[in-house]
């Protein structure tokens, strides 16, 4: 029997294990599909694992031909989702020390991984099975993807509050598809979320794409795994969990 084991992504060493998407034009390492409201892509794109980010004198997206075309999130903004958790300026906040996300020196996956450190923690999580990279898992609160908020904002029946946490990708490489690893991804994933305080856990899934041009999973993958239906959109139809 295989040895499991999942772990977070918290460094660049993780950020390279994460396994190839079934179809290679996809690239889970470079997707920014999710951190984009209305642009993004879930392409692979090979430049971007070696792309060093500087927010600072970040470059022109009209100079960088890596950059996604159509309207856009600022780096910036989706690398400090939850501004109010800096709290310098705040003489009556209690004062505590927040570790701070890796912003420069990484490739840019890595970076919007990473932004909720020190705040949220871990964005993203592999399984192993005997050391092996087989499955990819994406998640966090919903400020931290745009894509999710706007998707959301369309539904006005679903509870505002509290928030749900949101699982945006899932995926599990195509020799390892049928052993139910997905399904433990996703345990390990709510049983996290449970911990960090969330009540609930939302996917915005879709109806009839391939199944490997879809990174939320179809509909009956969720309700497999204890998912509700909440909204039967024929386009996006919103699945959720109670924690």
């Amino acid at each position: 029997m295989a040895a499991l084991r999942v772990i977070d992504i918290v460094d660049q060493a993780s950020l390279e294990r994460i396994p190839p998407c079934a179809d290679p034009s996809f690239d889970h390492r470079t997707c920014d599909y999710w951190e984009n409201a209305t642009g993004g892509s879930k392409a692979s794109r090979p430049a971007w694992l070696k792309v060093e980010i500087r927010v600072a004198e970040r470059p022109d997206l009209e100079d960088n031909p890596f950059a996604p075309r159509g309207p856009t999130t600022p780096l910036a903004d989706w690398l400090q989702p939850d501004r109010d958790a800096d709290r310098d300026d705040n003489p009556f906040a209690p004062r505590r020390t927040v570790e701070r996300p890796m912003s420069e020196g990484v490739p840019r996956k890595l970076a919007l991984l990473d932004r909720g450190r020190g705040v949220f923690g871990s964005y993203a999580k592999l399984l192993l099975t005997d050391d092996e990279p087989a499955g990819y898992v994406q998640f966090g609160p919903l400020s931290a993807y745009p894509r999710a908020r706007h998707i959301r904002e369309l539904y006005t029946q679903l509870p505002v509050s509290p928030l749900p946490a949101v699982i945006t990708c899932i995926a599990t490489t195509r020799e390892a598809r049928g052993r139910g690893y997905a399904k433990l991804l996703v345990e390990a994933v709510c049983d996290d979320l449970a911990g960090r305080g969330f009540a609930a856990v939302e996917v915005y899934s879709a109806w009839g794409e391939p199944p490997d041009e879809t990174s939320t999973a179809l509909p009956a993958f969720w309700q497999g795994v204890g998912f509700g239906l909440v909204v039967d959109d024929p386009r996006f139809p919103v699945l959720r969990r109670e924690l």
